[in-house]
């Protein structure tokens, strides 16, 4: 095994055949409306539904106001890999120091196993909420599961599957079409920031920007656009390719812009939906699944807890390889593994091994009874906001290296609202703790 991120366009599975070109809007389509998909997981979810209920309307600006900037970060990742066909956590082993390195790669994988115990709790409970039987057992279920997958088959195969399950995130929609809502109510809070000092009011803001710009999302985004490189046979980084330059940077941004927007207009219905049904009726703190569940029973009836668990058991089975992969490839980059989803498991035994020790780990937590899983889901976006600060701060440091970016370093609007994003999210983390004892 070399001391190199090996980043040849060999592939070694069978069933990596060339395949038909895509009619051009598909061909758009890609890692950004993978990970903007994602983006809805159970953390999500849950996040949004505690957000709704608790504050009802107030907080839907930021939601508006994040999507520009998940946009901007999201779209500078993607730049990173299409450029230099290197992963983030390879480009800063490559220009910054190893311990620098690892204490971020350190950070990306805590960060990352604690939302897989979040999601594979939430999912377990999801799940018993609908046909009862050990919470436990379905947690187990659901890693094996996703270990299975992820290790024996590409994700690009069976996520084609499983993302129809996303669909019923759709009921939150139809529950505000058929219920009271106050649309111009709702327009205000929309466009109209409203500020509040509040005990656990910014808590809630930093996890609500930590689950819709999370820092498994980065990194992922930067790692399928290495993958694609891999995968297209008249494909090749652009740092040897500028031709290709223009054409594949418009591919990101519409990619990207189309998978954060549908995470985003998700992520408003739910928030809505909560507000209009369980903060409109006094439940203003969400303890349990079932809770959750009720916003959906304007729609969804004697079937509300059903369409809820899909939505969890659907965005979660789409969110847990997501967050094991993103950490196998930060650490395999960082320490010079072979990585790639579409390598034989005798090829990446330390890559895969990563993955399967994130979920296993991640499942365990939820063995110790720590917090119940909606809140484990809220306080792994809460950490997943503190823990974006310095990574994006790294990220828009390495867009805007020369050495690493070449000519194709990120311009200066772009430049701007990713370090805007940037100071957001400290903002945010800062206030949150400066008011915890208020």
């Amino acid at each position: 095994m070399s001391g190199t991120v090996d980043t040849d366009p060999e592939r070694d599975r069978p069933d990596d055949v060339k395949q038909p070109e895509k009619p051009k809007l598909l061909s758009i389509l890609g890692p950004g409306l993978i990970t903007g998909a994602a983006d809805d997981d159970p953390s999500g979810i849950a996040t949004y539904s505690q957000a709704g209920a608790q504050f009802g309307y107030d907080l839907g600006w930021t939601l508006l106001f994040s999507w520009p900037l998940m946009c901007a970060i999201q779209e500078i990742s993607a730049r990173i890999g299409r450029v230099t066909g290197r992963g983030i956590a390879g480009n800063l082993k490559a220009h910054y120091p190893a311990a620098f390195v690892y204490g971020l790669v350190a950070l990306l994988v805590v960060a990352n196993t604690i939302n897989l115990g979040a999601d594979m709790g939430a999912m377990g409970a999801a799940l018993n909420l609908v046909v009862g039987g050990p919470t436990l057992l379905y947690v187990v279920l659901f890693g094996a599961i996703s270990i299975g997958l992820e290790v024996f088959v590409r994700y690009a195969r069976y996520v084609s599957v499983l993302k129809w399950l996303t669909l019923s995130l759709f009921a939150y929609v139809g529950v505000a079409v058929v219920v009271h809502m106050p649309w111009a109510k709702v327009a205000f809070h929309l466009v109209v920031p409203h500020i509040s000092f509040a005990p656990g009011y910014l808590t809630v803001v930093v996890a609500i920007l930590g689950t819709t710009i999370s820092p498994y999302l980065f990194f992922w985004q930067a790692e399928e656009e290495v993958e694609e490189v891999k995968e297209r046979d008249d494909a090749r980084p652009l740092e040897r390719d500028a031709a290709a330059a223009p054409a594949e940077f418009q591919r990101i941004r519409w990619d990207t812009y189309i998978g954060m927007g549908f995470s985003a207009v998700i992520a408003m219905f739910i928030l809505w939906t909560t507000a209009a049904t369980l903060n409109a009726h006094g439940i203003t703190n969400i303890q349990t699944s079932a809770e959750a569940a009720k916003a959906l029973g304007p729609i969804a009836g004697q079937f509300a807890k059903v369409i809820f668990a899909l939505g969890i058991v659907g965005t979660g089975l789409l969110a847990l390889p997501v967050l094991a992969g993103s950490a196998a490839f930060a650490m395999g980059e960082a320490f010079g593994w072979h990585v790639g989803l579409s390598r034989k498991l005798n090829r990446a035994k330390a890559f895969y091994g990563a993955i399967a020790a994130a979920m296993i780990i991640g499942g365990a937590l939820n063995f110790f009874h720590f917090i119940d899983p909606i809140k484990a889901l809220f306080w792994s976006a809460v950490i997943n906001g503190v823990a974006s600060v310095p990574i994006m701060a790294m990220i828009m440091h390495l867009a805007s290296h020369k050495a690493a970016m070449g000519e194709f370093k990120i311009h200066l609007g772009l430049k701007a609202i990713g370090w805007l994003a940037t100071a957001v999210m400290a903002a945010a983390a800062v206030g949150m703790f400066a008011t915890m004892g208020a």
